[in-house]
């Protein structure tokens, strides 16, 4: 049996419950396991998946597997780096994609294996925006599993390329003196829980909470 190891850095990323229940869904067809930390990988396995995980898995540790890959939500090579989707949304993108990609010691920098387009129609706020965006996850987890022995890599592109910064707490903040029509897409990619928009106002900070009426 196929053994599929998972490696999330943190329980509370609205992701985890989306590969607990990929985990329930598929536990007949493959060995499962999901990890929050490269420490906890005490198994060879076939296929280590990192998704949304923030610490860097080095060499040793994507030995004990067959492929190592990871899920960057960007048209690779463009855009590497943090956060993706949601600068891309910020800039205006109505499509995203998601790559499915092998990871090496540089990051973002590996072989392609598949790459998927994920529409969007410019009203998703942010639950939306990942419903969507993780169906395309265990869309391609799923592919990957099911095509490990047949896929063909692409490399990339080494030369053109530019990298995101990490999104900070301050890239949530909105201007009360600009129009809202003008921060929207920043509002709409805001999580609610963790990052959530504010804004200031007479030396008082506000946090701004957006739902569908």
């Amino acid at each position: 049996m196929l053994k599929v190891t998972l490696l999330c850095s943190d329980t509370k990323h609205p992701v985890f419950k989306a590969l607990k229940l990929w985990e329930e869904v598929n536990q007949q067809h493959y060995d499962i396991e999901i990890l929050t930390s490269v420490n906890d990988i005490k198994r060879n396995g076939t296929l280590l998946f990192l998704i949304s995980c923030s610490e860097i898995v080095k060499k040793h540790h994507r030995d004990f597997f067959e492929h190592t890959l990871v899920l960057h939500a960007s048209d690779l090579p463009k855009d590497r780096g943090w956060s993706p989707h949601i600068w891309a949304i910020v800039n205006g993108a109505n499509e995203l994609t998601l790559s499915l990609l092998e990871a090496e010691d540089k990051v973002d920098t590996g072989a392609i294996w598949k790459k998927l387009r994920i529409p969007l129609d410019g009203n998703e706020l942010y639950n939306e925006i990942n419903q969507k965006l993780f169906a395309a996850e265990l869309k391609l987890i799923s592919w990957a599993c099911e095509n490990v022995n047949t896929v063909v890599p692409q490399p990339q592109n080494q030369e053109t390329t530019n990298y995101l910064q990490k999104r900070t707490p301050a890239d949530s903040e909105i201007d009360i003196n600009k129009p809202l029509e003008e921060q929207f897409n920043q509002l709409r990619v805001c999580d609610p829980e963790r990052f959530p928009a504010y804004f200031y106002r007479n030396g008082c900070k506000y946090k701004i909470k957006v739902e569908k009426y």
